[in-house]
Parts: structure tokens; C-alpha cells; sequence
């Protein structure tokens, strides 16, 4: 009896007909070290392999692809085939060490995963077709929304210290934060404290404090980080999740710890000056 696949990646065409490949590390123990493959890894929780996919090229690159459809299925991976056309020295490479576009000509001299080289061979054998490309509106882009809680005692605020082996902002501190996934921002909000630090917050306790329009290098999908103020609490911070953050401390506003992510001291620095809104990294 057929399994489902318990893994997932993305061929990324672009308009000239090439592909989008993933160099990976060679000196850690994971899957295809030291050579090009497709983006993506492995579903968590019970997630579709359409989610899993698009989480991991968030994940690993930043990148937000429409229009995934199925491909093909290989080694227990469900390829998903999709269209790309932006700059990959741009993206922000949180796994592996670089993604970079080639053509057909080009792949056959790369170093790649077998696995990756044969889903190659089956696009170019059903005649290599480019997906068409997807349109928003007038270029409209769907941006990623965070949330992320500001608590403050006795002139101190609540930030943790990200682990070494996070994706994003390993060794600094940040508010406790999360991902909106098909939830509100403030139920978002009250989940994250309760899983991330034990703490319960009730929604009528919570209230807007400031928000930061983010993009983080040119051609990333744009995110929205909302900060909330919960003016009560029940509970004291604790780490519930050690591979993310590995303490919760109280800093006070006018000696914040270095490093310290560069939106979380631009939110502080907007809600200290009494403002609602600061916008990083456009141009």
C-alpha cells in the first residue's frame, strides 16, 4: 500500500526556463551535504505538503511562491512545481549556503542530489514547461504578519535571548514573538505567550502599541510586525521553548542588551516617542 510522502520540495522555474537551486552545507549532518538540491525538508505537524512546502521556502529563503501544483513524487518527497522570477543574491539565506538559478545546460555539469537531478530529467522529458505567472491586482504582494508582545514592570521590558541555531536572529534578544497563522492577531498574541514563556493573557487586557512595515533585503516578501502591550499578565516567564530562546529577562528601556534585533529597538524607540507606525528596510 502507497504511503504518504513525509516530505516536500519546490521546482522553481524562472521566465528564461531555469532553475532555482539550493547549494547545500557540506559539514553538518543532513540530507544531500555539500551539493545542489530543491528547497524544502520535511512536514511538521499536519501540515499539508502544499504548507510544508511553502513554510520551508519561507523558511529557508524567504521566498513566497505562487501557484504551487503538484509535479511528481520521488523518494518519498512531493515535488511541487511553481513560478519565481525574483534575485536570488538577495534573499536572506537562512539554511544552506546559497540559492542561485541555472539552466538546463548548466545543470548537468552541477554536483546535485540524485534525487533532484532526476526530477530535473522528468520536467525537461514532460517538455520543461515554465508556470504561468501569477498577478496580484496592481502588483499587490501578501505580507507575512507578526506578532509580538510588549510587557513592561518597573520601567523593565520582557526580551529573550534567541538560541544559536535559530533561523532568524540567532544570539539576539527580541520580544516574545510569532507568526498569525489562520487566527487573529491577538489570539495569536495569547497563544504564542502561553506556549513560548507560560504566560496567560486575557484579550481584554491587551492593546496596540506600535507596528513596523519590514522588509528586510530587496525582492523579500514584506511582513507587518505588530506590537501589543498586555497591561496584565498571570505568571512568570519561563523557557518553553529552549531551541528557540534560552532566557527571559527584564531590561530597563534606557539600557537595552546588545544585540538586539534592529525592529525590535525601532518599535521600542516609535512607542517611546509616542508614535504607531515605523517602516525598515524600504527604499
Amino acid at each position: 500500500m502507497d504511503t504518504e510522502p513525509t516530505h516536500t520540495a519546490a521546482l522553481l522555474v524562472n521566465r528564461r526556463g531555469q532553475y532555482l537551486l539550493h547549494l547545500r552545507d557540506a559539514h553538518k549532518p543532513i540530507s544531500d551535504p555539500g551539493v545542489w538540491s530543491l528547497p524544502g525538508g520535511a512536514l511538521e505537524g499536519g501540515e499539508t505538503p502544499r504548507e510544508g512546502v511553502a513554510r520551508e521556502l519561507m523558511e529557508e529563503a524567504g521566498i513566497v511562491a505562487d501557484g504551487l501544483t503538484p509535479f511528481t513524487v520521488i523518494e518519498n518527497t512531493r515535488v511541487f512545481l511553481s513560478s519565481w522570477d525574483g534575485d536570488p543574491s538577495r534573499l536572506a539565506v537562512t539554511e544552506g549556503i546559497m540559492f542561485a538559478f541555472f539552466d538546463l545546460a548548466t545543470t548537468a555539469r552541477l554536483t546535485m542530489a540524485p534525487w533532484a537531478a532526476e526530477v530535473l530529467a522528468r520536467h525537461r522529458a514532460d517538455g520543461a514547461p515554465v508556470p504561468p505567472q501569477r498577478t496580484h491586482g496592481a502588483g499587490a504582494v501578501a505580507n507575512i504578519v507578526g506578532v509580538h508582545l510588549l510587557l513592561e514592570r518597573d520601567g523593565e521590558v520582557l526580551l529573550g535571548l534567541r538560541h544559536s541555531d535559530s533561523a532568524f536572529a540567532p544570539l539576539e534578544h527580541h520580544f516574545l514573538a510569532g507568526h498569525c497563522e489562520r487566527e487573529s492577531a491577538v489570539s495569536c498574541l495569547i497563544r504564542e505567550a502561553r506556549e513560548e514563556a507560560g504566560l496567560v493573557i486575557a484579550p481584554e487586557d491587551v492593546e496596540f502599541a506600535h507596528m513596523v512595515h519590514l522588509q528586510h533585503t530587496p525582492g523579500t516578501r514584506p511582513r507587518l510586525q505588530l506590537v501589543f502591550r498586555a497591561r496584565k499578565w498571570e505568571g512568570e516567564p519561563r523557557v518553553l521553548e529552549p531551541d528557540k530562546c534560552v532566557s527571559w529577562d527584564w531590561w530597563p528601556l534606557d539600557a537595552l542588551p546588545e544585540p538586539l534585533v534592529d525592529y525590535t529597538r525601532a518599535a521600542l524607540d516609535g512607542i517611546r516617542d509616542g508614535r504607531l507606525y515605523t517602516e525598515s528596510g524600504w527604499r
